[in-house]
């Protein structure tokens, strides 16, 4: 189990590792040893995912979550398979993290009257300066 927060917890037998050649420099290794990971998690069937963090989740990784309910993650930066191994669930870990987070709901305010005077008293200035641009006997007077 790799701890998130004091609720959320995932477990390593979710996870699905396909190990792929990486594209790039390299030389000879990078044809002959299979070094890149292809991390797959199953958002939408994880049972160690509350449903609210689930649903973050998916709108957070967004086009990664395929169709299939599948969150797909590449590591190819590193040369072993172990490095990348870890840094791809270091990249889910702090996905999953983010989506832990609950956004702040957004608290309605009112402008103060001394904001409200400021706009009105700039509207009016604006008025008064059009105004004098205006011809002396122009029909819109």
């Amino acid at each position: 189990m790799i701890p998130i927060n004091d609720r959320v917890a995932l477990d390593e037998t979710e996870f699905q590792f396909e190990f792929i050649r990486a594209s790039g420099p390299g030389g000879q290794n990078v044809n002959k040893v299979s070094t890149a990971v292809r991390l797959r998690f199953d958002v939408t069937g994880s049972v160690s995912l509350p449903d609210d963090v689930r649903q973050r989740l998916i709108r957070l990784a967004g086009k990664k979550v395929g169709a299939d309910g599948f969150l797909t993650l590449h590591a190819r930066a590193r040369r072993t398979q172990e490095a990348n191994r870890r840094e791809a669930i270091d990249r889910l870990v702090e996905l999953v993290q983010k989506a832990c987070e609950r956004p702040r709901s957004r608290r309605q305010t009112r402008p103060t009257l001394a904001s409200r005077k400021r706009r009105l008293e700039t509207k009016r200035h604006r008025g008064e300066a059009k105004a004098r641009r205006r011809s002396p006997g122009s029909p819109e007077e």
